[in-house]
């Protein structure tokens, strides 16, 4: 330095600028319009497994409504792991409806996305006309039926149906997969130290009770080779006494950044199995559940479905204080779920360092309410969390409170009810 120059302030760092929730976005190699996804709830609304027209309306109007992708739920990737007999899985009959679907949401200008899984103890064995499969032998009170010990043979069957599900999701124009890693379906079942009681290399340490999560997100990846994003959902906490727990969550994921075959996390909570209100806080709607049940499932709802359906307390953005700790853990995108409500709380996820958010419950009440919120920022959700929309699915996921056309029409059964 010369006698006549001036010495330059020291560079002070500065925090690294907050994302716009509602200005474009990359997540892995896909493009989003904004930050906003359509969270995953079980529609109703396939029949025979095949895409119906309320399907496609139902994600269309999302689309229009403003979401950056909406998530299609649940695509099964077998038979025997679905929780409903009218479930999606990957025949060459539902290619064509969900080529369909996928052309009617991406003409709205959102990106869609299928969630694939294995339900695992959690599907349903009578409707499925298969026994259901678990990493150790398990009662399934709701179904009253015993899920079967999956042999070495069944895990390398459902981990190669994982991958052939996310080539034909890339076949039938879906931007992203969602691998369910939660809720005690399969893969979240084996994490679990309460259901998981094997001996052999998928049970007893953590390193291999979390193997087959493993082994199912490399074999999606490899299969998926880089053309649409893939989304990992997986539990922080199975919400019961002796259950996966988020001290196991947190290396989970780090093995799962450092093997890269995600390319985002979404997290998640409660049990299907075991205690499912856990995901959703707020009131369990017991008498609504009752309604639409069949016997004796519905008299076994009302004499103790208290005991099964418990009530928690709801807040904004309910998952964040366990999730943030996911987030200092890994730097992997991150999605979080759970009471996304309106702009403020989108506005803390993203200065938490969370790229993306999911909505469920709001968007069911609204499906508009990402447009809204481009228009006026304080706009406010008009969801209750009253809860009553989750039976719903055994007729069509929708909120109560509002008269929507996206409910199993007549059509059904006919060829125009369906898509091809």
């Amino acid at each position: 330095m010369t006698a006549h120059q001036t010495p330059e302030p020291p560079t002070e760092s500065r925090p690294p600028a907050v994302p716009d929730v509602l200005a474009p976005a990359r997540l892995g190699p896909l493009e989003l319009r904004n930050r906003v996804i359509k969270a995953a709830t079980y529609e109703g609304l396939s029949h025979r497994s095949l895409v119906t027209k309320d399907l496609v309306d139902f994600h269309a109007g999302y689309a229009r409504g403003g979401v950056g992708m909406t998530t299609v739920a649940y695509c099964a990737v077998a038979k025997e792991g679905r929780t409903d007999r009218h479930q999606i899985y990957w025949t060459d009959e539902a290619m064509p409806g969900l080529r369909v679907l996928t052309e009617a949401v991406h003409a709205e200008g959102a990106a869609v996305a299928a969630q694939i899984g294995h339900a695992g103890p959690v599907a349903n064995p009578k409707g499925n006309g298969a026994p259901a499969l678990s990493p150790s032998r398990h009662f399934h009170a709701t179904t009253v039926s015993v899920a079967q010990e999956a042999s070495l043979d069944d895990i390398r069957r459902v981990t190669e149906a994982h991958a052939e599900a996310a080539r034909r999701a890339v076949e039938a124009g879906f931007d992203a997969v969602e691998v369910h890693l939660g809720h005690n379906y399969l893969a979240s079942s084996f994490l679990s130290p309460r259901v998981n009681r094997r001996t052999d290399a998928y049970g007893g340490s953590l390193a291999n009770r979390a193997r087959l999560a493993r082994e199912i997100m490399r074999a999606v990846y490899d299969a998926v080779g880089g053309r649409i994003a893939v989304i990992a959902k997986m539990n922080m906490d199975d919400g019961v006494p002796g259950g996966f727990w988020l001290d196991e969550a947190i290396p989970v994921v780090q093995w799962l950044e450092r093997d890269g075959t995600v390319d985002a996390l979404e997290m998640t909570a409660g049990s299907s199995l075991l205690n499912p209100m856990y995901l959703f806080k707020g009131d369990a709607p017991l008498r609504e559940f009752a309604a639409v049940m069949p016997q004796p499932m519905k008299l076994g709802v009302k004499l103790v479905g208290s005991r099964f359906l418990h009530s928690y307390p709801y807040r904004d953005a309910f998952l964040l204080e366990d999730a943030r700790q996911i987030r200092a853990a890994v730097k992997l995108p991150m999605i979080l779920l759970g009471g996304i409500t309106g702009k403020p709380v989108m506005d803390r996820a993203m200065s938490e360092g969370f790229e993306f958010v999911a909505m469920a419950r709001a968007l069911l009440r609204e499906p508009d309410l990402v447009n809204r919120l481009r228009e006026d920022a304080t706009t406010p959700s008009l969801c209750i969390h009253c809860n009553k929309c989750m039976p719903t699915n055994f007729t069509g996921t929708r909120c109560v409170l509002v008269d929507r056309a996206t409910t199993r029409r007549e059509t059904w059964g006919t060829p125009d009810g369906y898509v091809a």
